[in-house]
């Protein structure tokens, strides 16, 4: 049953020969990559306003020279990491140009920041869709953690479905969104020139503002580049284009950055014009395409697909994180299961962690996007300054011919990135201080990680491990809970190999079943030596141990060794299992960490 739904949800499993049919072209990838960075422009521009409001609406017009600096932070980063595709056209970002160029230690933290920002690009996208259908429907205001809750469980089947298939689906959404703004946007100006806006209504640019200060403008500033969030992820996921690779990811970026600032400086004008004030319930976009169509077809087109592409961005994470994550496990400092492929050729270990997180995270802040935009936003910009700052130096120290011009843009992304981040934290740090906490942590972990990892390789490789001590012969224990064909069977393959000796142990906890086994093993096996241990606290566990560290430590004096042979059924129905007490289980999985001990489970199949 569980097959057959796995089936239903993620498809027919493919094999390992499809892999280059699960490469995807510019089209598809500019959708499914780009979609967390077009995004952002739902709320981006609002970031800015919810700063400036604190001023006063006389300070809006403040919004188009911000909006005109994130538009070259924009630049900057867009040229930066196209440069970064073409000189690791291999994937991994920012993680891989920081370890490369700067470190280990500054590559994890990179890496570290991603991971968990992707996380954050679940969470938020997510939240901020919830948010965008429920300024539409205020009635299912409440409900912004369910509803959350459920799309992540989509977008996380989806995913497992395959790279090809999840970017056929969502491809359909980004570029109706990307065609609503573009439309809400020609509207919007035109009739801003036609006079259908009043002309009194925004502050004039330029009006001398009391209270504004160089910090509330820095700060508007670092939240309205909020919006640049997501720029990172093509350069991770080159492995996902086909070939050639670094080509169509080049252009892709260049194209996702253009229809970013497109898209951002348009909604910062009409946010000007209009006069929009942001509000708790209601989004500024929303209230743009009120203003804009009225409560009309428009108006529920333009809230549909900004809810859509809010959460269809988080696929943006589900493209990313896997693919960091395999970097990461590569180099050891994450565990392995995050290389194994899926049914579907997909890294389905780090899709469903991401899923798993990201519903946590949900559920911890209740899907209050304001809450989780300021650490997402930190999160990602760590990273932009550590790998533009490692670029810098690989210019430096390698100076491939043209390499001033590339040195100055990425020495331009480095300032910029290292001064948001800075912002961040001076200005919202009770809501960011937690990075300066977990990202230690994370690091810590990965190099514990890698410690293990460096460890059992050595302790397994030839070349330096201890050699095995030579085996003389083998004793074989058997515990034994009755006279049945299970305990039958075990014995006869345990006889099979010609063991030294065979020990049958039974533990019994009254004393009369003790004597009763007794009797009826000596009549039923006689050659068989059995040894009945009594448990004065109803423990099997306990007393077998004991006898088994007994027996094992006089075994390893002569060079012998100890084998414990399982006796197991295994009902017909996967869920007859509940209905026995698993002893076996409890038995082999105590014993497993056993020293100088051999466990083999003989498995006996229930008919009916």
């Amino acid at each position: 049953m569980l097959t057959s739904l796995k089936r239903f949800l993620i498809g027919r499993p493919l094999k390992s020969t499809e892999l280059g049919e699960q490469k995807i072209n510019k089209t598809k990838a500019l959708a499914i990559l780009s979609s967390d960075a077009l995004s952002s422009v739902a709320y981006g521009p609002e970031q800015i306003l919810i700063v400036l409001i604190t001023v006063g609406a006389a300070a809006f017009w403040y919004s188009i020279p911000i909006a005109i600096g994130v538009l070259f932070l924009l630049t900057a980063l867009i040229l930066s990491y196209r440069q970064i595709i073409y000189a690791y056209p291999h994937g991994g970002g920012a993680y891989i140009v920081s370890k490369s160029n700067l470190g280990v230690n500054p590559g994890l933290i990179a890496g570290g920041s991603l991971l968990v920002d992707y996380i954050l690009t679940v969470a938020v996208s997510v939240s901020a869709g919830t948010d965008a259908i429920t300024s539409a429907f205020p009635a299912l205001h409440e409900f912004n953690v369910e509803i959350a809750i459920i799309f992540v469980i989509f977008l996380t089947v989806l995913n497992l479905r395959g790279v090809t298939e999840s970017a056929s689906i969502l491809a359909y959404p980004v570029y109706l969104f990307v065609l609503a703004l573009f439309i809400l946007i020609a509207v919007g100006i035109y009739k801003i020139v036609t006079g259908d806006v009043s002309a009194d209504l925004p502050t004039p640019i330029g009006t001398p503002v009391a209270g504004i200060s160089l910090f509330i403008l820095l700060r508007a500033f670092a939240s309205g580049s909020s919006a640049l969030t997501g720029v990172e992820a093509i350069s991770n996921a080159i492995p996902n284009f086909k070939d050639p690779a670094p080509v169509n990811a080049a252009r892709t970026l260049m194209m996702m950055g253009a229809l970013l600032a497109i898209l951002f400086s348009g909604i910062v004008t009409l946010a000007y014009f209009y006069g929009v004030v942001p509000k708790a319930e209601v989004t500024v976009v929303s209230q743009i395409a009120e203003e804009t169509f009225g409560r009309n077809f428009m108006y529920f087109f333009v809230q549909g697909t900004t809810a859509l592409i809010l959460i269809l961005a988080a696929n943006t994470g589900y493209s990313a994180f896997p693919l960091l994550a395999v970097n990461l496990a590569k180099d050891k400092f994450i565990p392995r299961m995050f290389l194994a492929r899926g049914d579907r050729l997909g890294y389905s270990n780090g899709i469903i962690i991401l899923g798993l997180a990201s519903i946590l995270l949900i559920v911890a802040f209740h899907a209050e996007t304001e809450h989780l935009i300021p650490l997402y936003a930190v999160g990602v910009f760590i990273p932009f300054t550590l790998s533009q700052t490692g670029m810098m130096l690989k210019w430096l120290r390698e100076k491939p011919a043209g390499w001033v011009p590339k040195f100055i843009t990425n020495t331009t992304g480095a300032v910029i990135s290292f001064i948001v981040t800075l912002m961040f934290f001076l200005t919202k740090f009770s809501q960011v201080w937690s990075i300066l906490v977990f990202l230690p942590i994370i690091v810590f972990i990965f190099h514990r990680i890698k410690k293990h990892y460096d460890a059992v390789g050595d302790q397994l490789r030839l070349t330096t491990c201890e050699p095995s001590p030579d085996i003389k012969g083998n004793v074989m224990i058997v515990p034994v809970a009755g006279i049945t064909h299970v305990v039958e069977n075990s014995l006869k393959y345990a006889k099979s190999l010609n063991p030294d000796q065979i020990i049958a142990v039974y533990v019994a906890f009254e004393r009369e079943d003790e004597k009763k086994f007794e009797e009826k093993w000596e009549k039923w096996q006689p050659d068989i030596r059995l040894v009945t241990l009594h448990s004065q606290y109803r423990s099997i566990i306990g007393p077998l141990t004991k006898f088994v560290d007994t027996v094992a430590h006089k075994a390893k004096e002569g060079d012998y060794q100890v084998t414990i042979v399982i006796p197991q059924f295994i009902p017909k129905k996967g869920w007859h299992n509940i209905l026995h007490n698993q002893s076996s289980l409890l038995i082999r999985a105590y014993l497993l960490y056993k020293r100088d001990i051999v466990i083999s489970t003989v498995p006996f199949h229930l008919k009916k």
